[in-house]
């Protein structure tokens, strides 16, 4: 015959739930009034063993708690009595504690008296646990409100393998626990708990008496949620604007029931492929708004604009929105500058995964905050560990003894950029100018809050699609794209978000390629236009060439109206590559010898420059080069 149930050390378990041994009943049941402490300690032990079955054990107990302590003595009052005998009745009509049920909501109830806290664990108002303390010291003398914070500190604290991974309710008596969200004010002790509290996915309930429904906490909670996304959105009346919309009226007929080619219906709401298809309202230039100019957008071009909104969106002709509002944009008319390439396009190597290749680069000269910062050091993983190549400008502190012998040391090998080439540490060069043009359109007018607005801007430059590779850094490094405010509603999950590991491995591994395969075609395209009209020139070791030198990089000595702005012929003395060379100025030792560019032009500088808005923030300015020759010209 089948067994319904099983004891296990002293608890019987069940489908019913868990429950406490009937021999062990049946003892306490049975048990005289202690005549001794140690018949006291006895007893008090067996009943906490069982404690977890009776609410409000500790202050049941706190007689009982005090005739066991140290060098007090035996003494045995009605005090004593009626705890033994209450305790006595508890234990023999314990409830059956139920077995949790990680799909249904866990609910918590706290109280505190003058010399205990409780709790008690529930589902579907049945108990799972009870818990209790009696307190002693400081904790004896906290007002009631701490009295009650501190038994919900101690309940999370208990049960916190059971709260964390789910929303759960917790109810209160105390009514001004009901606003500890919205605190404004905190002493230390406060602080901490409250810290702590919120960790945890929590709903408080505040219970004015028995009749309160539980469950009435979770619904009025979701019910508010669902008004405020339709107050924001505007959700339900795009439901409404489909019948009679010129776009989509015929289309969301013909979905009545099944799939109409690649639209179809869910929940009300209209879809071409994954994405939601608006209406003609005012709700598409809210959507492209936010894609172009929300928080974390960053206001990008169109093209970025465009992608995100066809990520999400779905309408006719949907490009002449963004460029009618992108090309509206106030903040854009404002922060943004053209500024032309220069010189010869000489690209780094394709990098074939994410942190194998970075450069890097300083952005100096910027407002200094109220935090005291002043700089910003821009790292740009090269197709986005420990890096095998690091590209950076052959700024003073990279050359520098420390830096060289860092690198070393973490085994990295230090790839030089040529001196006034942009494109050859293009990247960072690059993200510098955007991180200009994201700065002046987040700041506005607080100059010294540029800091605070990094993580947005990270975050605008990591989500927006690149033009070269066709993917958003985040995309290329994680597999998918990250959450932004547009993904805030009912959109049907990607593809690429899987659980399965070796699913997401290959996705990746598949973005990585594609993005090379896009990137060697936009370089190959790139470089054609660059090169347009213009003719390579290469030296050998050997030819005497002749450099010239800008005011700028003239030694000090030397006047730039009057002396000549040519230097040479000097002889070449190694070839770096086909635009990059090494010369011997021996007999001019005021200059310095490093590689430098053929048919070069020094923008880096001026380009970062005009990228902050001097009459707003100040010149924003990149660590400034070493004095070094520019030029080649053939002798």
């Amino acid at each position: 015959m089948k067994e319904d149930n099983v004891v296990f050390l002293g608890f019987v378990v069940s489908a019913d739930g868990v429950k406490v041994d009937e021999e062990k009943v049946a003892a306490i049941r049975e048990w005289p009034s202690p005549k001794t402490v140690s018949e006291v300690r006895s007893f008090h032990g067996l009943a906490g063993f069982y404690r977890r079955f009776v609410r409000d054990f500790s202050t049941l107990a706190a007689p009982l708690t005090e005739v066991i302590k140290k060098e007090v003595g035996f003494k045995w009052e009605k005090a004593q009595e009626d705890a033994f005998q209450a305790l006595k009745d508890r234990l023999t009509n314990a409830p059956v504690l139920i077995l949790p049920d990680f799909l249904k909501t866990f609910e918590i109830e706290c109280d505190a008296s003058g010399i205990g806290i409780g709790a008690v664990l529930m589902q579907d108002k049945k108990p799972i646990a009870f818990f209790s303390e009696k307190l002693g010291g400081a904790t004896l003398n906290y007002p009631t409100y701490d009295k009650e914070l501190y038994a919900l500190v101690r309940a999370l604290q208990t049960w916190q393998h059971y709260l964390w991974p789910k929303e759960f309710v917790i109810h209160t008596d105390h009514e001004s626990l009901k606003h500890l969200k919205g605190q404004q004010k905190l002493n230390k002790r406060h602080a901490r708990w409250v810290e702590f509290i919120e960790t945890f996915p929590y709903v408080i309930k505040y219970k004015k008496g028995k009749d309160n429904v539980v469950a009435d906490a979770l619904s009025r909670r979701y019910t508010l949620l669902s008004t405020l996304d339709a107050k924001l959105l505007g959700f339900e009346q795009i439901k409404d604007l489909y019948a009679s919309d010129s776009d989509f009226a015929e289309i969301y007929k013909s979905c009545s029931k099944f799939a109409f080619g690649r639209y179809y219906r869910q929940d009300g709401f209209l879809f071409y492929e994954n994405r939601l298809c608006v209406p003609n309202c005012s709700l598409r230039d809210l959507f492209v708004r936010e894609a172009h100019g929300g928080g974390l957008m960053g206001h990008f071009g169109v093209a970025k604009t465009l992608q995100v909104m066809r990520d999400h969106f779905h309408w006719p002709h949907m490009i002449r929105d963004v460029e009618r509002i992108c090309s509206r944009c106030a903040t854009c008319k404002q922060s943004k500058s053209k500024v032309q390439p220069h010189g010869l396009y000489t690209p780094l190597p394709i990098p074939s995964h994410p942190w194998t290749d970075i450069s890097m680069d300083f952005v100096l000269g910027l407002p200094r905050t109220r935090t005291g910062k002043d700089s910003i050091f821009v790292i740009v993983d090269r197709l986005h560990g420990m890096p095998r190549t690091i590209v950076s400008d052959r700024d003073t502190k990279f050359l520098s003894y420390f830096w060289k012998t860092l690198w070393s040391k973490l085994g990295t090998k230090l790839l030089f950029s040529t001196t006034c080439h942009p494109q050859t540490d293009g990247q960072t060069e690059v993200v510098n100018r955007t991180l200009g043009t994201l700065l002046r359109a987040l700041i506005k007018k607080n100059l010294k809050s540029w800091d605070e607005c990094l993580p947005h801007i990270e975050f605008a430059y990591n989500h927006a699609v690149h033009s070269a590779s066709k993917f958003s850094p985040f995309e290329i490094v994680y597999g998918f794209k990250p959450i932004s405010p547009l993904d805030l509603m009912p959109l049907p999950l990607s593809e690429r978000l899987s659980t399965d590991g070796k699913h997401k491995a290959e996705t990746v591994r598949k973005i990585h390629e594609q993005a090379r395969r896009n990137i060697e075609a936009k370089t190959k395209q790139y470089a054609q236009q660059a090169n347009k009209g213009r003719k390579e020139v290469i030296f050998e070791v050997g030819d005497k060439v002749w450099i010239h030198l800008r005011k700028e990089r003239f030694p000090a000595e030397r006047k730039s109206k009057l002396m000549p702005r040519i230097d040479g012929p000097f002889e070449i003395t190694r070839r770096i590559n086909n635009n990059s060379y090494q010369i011997d100025l021996q007999d001019e030792p005021d200059l310095r010898t490093n590689p430098f560019q053929e048919g070069g032009d020094d923008m880096i500088m001026e380009e970062v420059a005009r990228n902050l808005d001097q009459e707003a923030a100040g010149e924003l300015v990149a660590e400034e080069e070493q004095l070094e020759p520019e030029e080649a010209l053939e002798a």
